[in-house]
């Protein structure tokens, strides 16, 4: 598949912060797999094994799609409510419109009937493959089940690729709505020889997500969306940690942006802290990647661990205070490590 297993954070010695928003899952409805093994081109599923163009076959744990099953390991581990991510490393938003369309549909009808427990990202055709569907993308925002928008990181890329996505991007701003940005599909390799299947996942997902948070910076985001919520899957790939790089190589410094989060999916503890260095706590949320990951239990003491959990996923999609006010939305200053 794409996003491959991780060593499970979750211990059973800490007791999990209850009330948990994880706001980066994947669980596939019975439609989207029935298209998919429909399709004679990738991607597609012959049973349970997945075939996409950049990356080996993946055999799909099909537990690991039942919603029932997923509900209850979510209640073990105090997640209320789970988001869940059409997986953009498929490619389905990159397909042509006639192909792409049935997919989405039957993603955003199939994550419509299933519990109240799950909301979703919403997902349109990919800038420069159509015209951006800003009308069909504000009717879905417009849906209590859509919490806001997600992007491929690999569309994102370069600056061009933000300014592309321009029109999406402001039709999310208007929505009050967040953007996730994601890993997208890997190319297939340009040299020869055979990669481990821990490639994509480790080294393509993770430059994706550098270039597209540095891309961001270099497009003036901020400027051209001052009200946009962002959020970067897996620590946005640890580009926060070049922020010194970027600086020494003649980036401009900058502070830290309020509305810019990253997710904990992915990364272990000893990263996470290093990011917290760099963001602060506020820019940390809850995010699992099940079922490749296991919710985060714990980082840096009950406070930091509540807001991770809790508190900044709200703020994320506009459930609870912003950071301006200079608390966690409990009213609790917000922790910053030294820097």
């Amino acid at each position: 598949m794409t996003e491959h297993h991780d060593t499970p954070r979750t211990s059973a010695a800490v007791a999990p912060v209850p009330g948990a928003i994880d706001v980066h899952q994947h669980l596939w409805p019975d439609e989207l797999v029935d298209r998919l093994r429909a399709r004679s081109r990738a991607p597609y599923l012959r049973d349970w094994t997945l075939h996409t163009d950049g990356e080996p076959p993946y055999d799909v744990d099909p537990a690991a799609h039942d919603v029932a099953t997923r509900i209850a390991a979510d209640t073990d581990a105090g997640v209320t409510s789970a988001c869940l991510s059409l997986s953009a490393p498929l490619g389905i938003e990159r397909l042509r419109p006639s192909s792409s369309r049935p997919l989405l549909d039957a993603w955003h009808r199939g994550v419509r009937e299933l519990p109240d427990h799950f909301r979703a990202w919403a997902s349109v055709p990919a800038p420069g493959v159509d015209d951006p569907d800003v009308t069909g993308l504000a009717a879905l925002l417009a849906e209590d089940r859509f919490v806001g928008l997600q992007l491929a990181a690999s569309d994102l890329v370069t600056p061009h690729g933000w300014e592309a996505a321009a029109p999406l991007l402001r039709a999310a701003e208007q929505a009050d709505a967040p953007v996730l940005v994601h890993p997208g599909p890997e190319p297939a390799p340009l040299l020869p020889g055979r990669l481990p299947a821990w490639w994509a996942p480790v080294v393509g997902y993770t430059a994706q997500l550098q270039a597209a948070w540095w891309a961001w910076q270099a497009f003036g985001g901020r400027a051209v969306l001052p009200r946009l919520r962002l959020l970067f899957v897996a620590g946005a790939g640890l580009a926060p940690l070049l922020t010194e790089r970027h600086v020494l190589r003649g980036g401009e410094r900058t502070g830290v942006d309020p509305d810019v989060f990253v997710d904990t999916s992915g990364i272990g503890a000893r990263a996470l802290e290093s990011v917290v260095r760099v963001l602060g706590v506020d820019a940390l949320v809850l995010g699992s990647d099940r079922p490749y990951g296991e919710p985060l239990a714990e980082l840096l003491g009950e406070a930091a661990t509540r807001a991770v959990r809790v508190t900044n996923p709200r703020r994320l999609l506009g459930d609870g205070p912003t950071a301006s006010d200079g608390t966690d939305g409990t009213g609790v200053a917000s922790w910053r490590a030294a820097s």
